[in-house]
C-alpha cells in the first residue's frame, strides 16, 4: 500500500487535454487533490468540469496528459480501472435501478460470492456496518422508486463506499436536493473527510462552495483560470472568475400593473403516481403582465400541478381556463393551441428528445405548422432559417443545428427549450424550476428572458424551490404545502420569515 503524506496529492492530473470534434473541452489542465480535503471544481455549465472528472473516472481517455493516483501513474481506460484505484464518482443523474432494492443496487457489479452464489448476508452485513460508520442510515430492503431524492443520493454514496473508494467525485450533488437534504449531504461529506476520504465537489453554486470546500479550482472555457483557499476569497470574486464578468444579479424590474385574467384554476384536485391526492382543491388566477411565484419544498404538489397544466396529467376534478377557454385535460396539444409555453422541471427526461438534433427539438411542437410545409412536404429552407435564427438569438452554444442535443451543456439545453417555447409569443408560460442546475450566468440570462416575456404581456407561473429566484422575479407569491395553498401575498408585502413559515406548514 502506498502511503500518501498530507502534502502529497492523492490525485495529480498533468496537462490534461480533451477534444470532441472541433470543441476543446479541456486544454492543458493541471489539477491536484490532497488527502482529507474537499476541493470544489467551480465553473459555468460547459466549462469542462464534468469532462475532466470523467477522465479521472475512466469514462473518457484524455488526448494528452498524465494522471497519477497516490503517486503512481494510472492508465484509466474504464470506470473499473478507476474504482480499482480507489476512485468513485456520483453523477448528477443517479445510476440506480428503480425496481430493485437498496442492497441490490449497491452490490451490482461486485464479486462477493459464496459457493458460486452472491452472499447476500455478508453483503448486507457490510452495508449495515458502512451505515453505522458514516451515519448513512437507510432500509436495505427498500425499493429505489419509493425513496426521496436525498435518500437515493445516500444510496449512491453507500454504493461508492461499498467499493472502498478513497477518492469521491460528486457531480453537481445538490442540483435536485431540497435545502434540508443539502444540509444532510454536507454533514455526510464532512464526516467522510474526517474518515480520511478526499472529495471533488463539482458545482457552479457559489454559496455552497463557500460553505463546504477547503479549496476552489475555477474552470472557464476548458482551462483553469484560478485557484483559491476558501477563506481567501468571496462570492463576488468567484463569480467574476467563473464567468469573466460581474454577474451577482441586479435585475431592474419595470412596474407594470397586471391586466385581465389569463389563467383561471377552479377547485382543482390532482392525484400523484401512487394514487394519493397531491393537489387539494386549489384556486388560482394569473393575469397578463404578472409573474406568480409558487414556492415550497419539492413534493408538495407543484410537480402534479405543472403536469396538469401541461396537459400530461388528468385532474380528479376542477377546471382550468386559458383566456376564457377550458383546457382539455390530458392533452398537451390543447395546452399548446391555447397559447401555453411549457418549461418542465426535468429538461432531459421531459423537456427534450436528447437523441434528436438541436433543430429537431426546436421545431418539435411546430413542425406541423403551415409555415414549415410546402405542398405537403417539410420546407427545410424555412426550418433551417428558423433554427439558425433561434440558435443565434438565444446564444445557444452548439457546433450547429444538426448537433445531437445530448452534446450540449445544461445551460444550453435550457436555452433550446426557451427558444422553442418562447418563439411563438405565448400568452401563458408555466416555468417549473427553470434554472435548476444552472450556473449564475445562465440563471441571469433566463431571469432576464422571463422578465422580458412579462413585459411583453405574458402571464407567468414560476414554480421554484429557490427563494432568491422567487423574490427576484415574482409580483405575487403563493406557497404550496401538502397540496394546498398556504398563503398568497404581493411581493411588496412579503417577508422571508412569513414565506418560510408557510413553507414549513405553519399558517401564522
Amino acid at each position: 500500500m502506498v502511503t500518501v503524506t498530507a502534502n502529497q496529492p492523492v490525485v495529480e492530473m498533468q496537462s490534461i487535454t480533451k477534444q470532441f470534434l472541433d470543441v476543446v473541452a479541456n486544454r492543458n489542465i493541471n489539477f491536484n487533490l490532497f488527502p482529507k480535503e474537499i476541493c470544489a471544481l467551480l465553473g459555468e455549465n460547459g466549462a469542462g468540469k464534468t469532462t475532466l472528472m470523467n477522465i479521472l473516472f475512466g469514462y473518457y481517455t484524455c488526448d494528452k496528459g498524465e494522471i497519477f493516483i497516490k503517486g503512481k501513474k494510472a492508465e484509466l481506460s474504464s470506470p473499473r480501472d478507476a474504482i480499482c484505484r480507489g476512485v468513485g464518482m456520483i453523477h448528477q443523474h443517479f445510476t440506480l435501478v428503480p425496481s430493485q432494492s437498496v442492497l441490490e443496487n449497491i452490490i451490482i457489479g461486485t464479486e462477493m460470492r459464496k459457493s458460486g452464489f452472491l452472499d447476500l448476508k455478508a453483503a448486507k452485513d457490510k452495508l449495515l456496518h458502512l451505515q453505522e460508520r458514516f451515519g448513512l442510515h437507510i432500509d436495505p430492503e427498500a425499493k429505489i422508486w419509493t425513496l426521496a431524492i436525498g435518500e437515493q443520493q445516500r444510496v449512491e454514496i453507500l454504493k461508492a463506499l461499498y467499493r472502498d473508494v478513497e477518492i469521491l467525485i460528486m457531480d453537481e450533488p445538490t442540483a435536485v436536493l431540497a435545502p434540508s437534504e443539502i444540509s444532510d449531504l454536507f454533514r455526510t461529506l464532512k464526516s467522510l473527510v474526517q474518515e480520511g476520504k478526499s472529495i471533488v465537489f463539482i458545482t457552479h453554486k457559489l454559496k455552497e462552495v463557500i460553505a463546504i470546500a477547503d479549496r476552489i479550482v475555477v474552470l472557464r472555457r476548458g482551462e483553469v483560470v484560478a485557484e483559491r483557499r476558501t477563506g481567501d476569497t468571496n462570492l463576488r470574486e468567484l463569480a467574476n472568475l467563473m464567468v469573466g464578468r460581474d454577474v451577482l444579479e441586479r435585475i431592474s424590474r419595470k412596474k407594470i400593473p397586471p391586466g385581465e385574467p389569463v389563467l383561471e384554476i377552479h377547485n382543482l384536485a390532482v392525484s400523484n403516481d401512487k394514487g394519493l391526492e397531491a393537489v387539494k382543491d386549489i384556486k388560482l388566477v394569473v393575469r397578463k403582465n404578472e409573474i406568480l411565484g409558487i414556492a415550497g419544498v419539492s413534493g408538495n404538489g407543484q410537480r402534479e400541478l405543472a403536469e396538469t397544466l401541461f396537459g400530461i396529467r388528468e385532474p380528479q376534478k376542477g377546471t382550468i381556463k386559458i383566456n376564457g377557454i377550458t383546457l382539455h385535460s390530458g392533452s398537451p396539444v390543447s395546452a399548446i393551441k391555447l397559447g401555453m409555453a411549457r418549461i418542465p422541471e426535468d429538461r432531459i427526461e421531459t423537456g427534450l428528445m436528447m437523441d434528436l438534433s438541436v433543430e429537431e427539438n426546436l421545431i418539435l411542437e411546430t413542425h406541423v405548422s403551415p409555415d414549415f410545409h410546402k405542398r405537403g412536404l417539410l420546407n427545410f429552407n424555412k426550418i433551417h432559417q428558423f433554427s439558425n435564427e433561434l440558435i443565434e438569438g438565444y446564444g445557444i452554444m452548439t457546433s450547429g443545428r444538426d448537433a445531437v442535443t445530448r452534446s450540449l451543456s445544461g445551460g444550453n439545453l435550457q436555452k433550446v427549450i426557451l427558444a422553442r417555447e418562447l418563439s411563438g409569443k405565448p400568452t401563458l408560460i408555466v416555468a417549473s424550476q427553470p434554472t435548476r442546475g444552472l450556473d449564475v450566468g445562465a440563471m441571469e440570462y433566463i431571469h432576464q428572458r422571463i422578465l422580458q416575456e412579462k413585459e411583453r404581456g405574458a402571464a407567468i407561473i414560476l414554480i421554484s424551490e429557490d427563494l432568491d429566484e422567487i423574490f427576484i422575479l415574482s409580483d405575487r407569491i403563493v406557497v404550496m404545502y401538502e397540496g394546498q395553498i398556504m398563503g398568497d401575498v404581493q411581493l411588496e408585502e412579503a417577508s422571508r420569515e412569513q414565506i418560510g413559515l408557510w413553507i414549513s406548514g405553519v399558517k401564522k
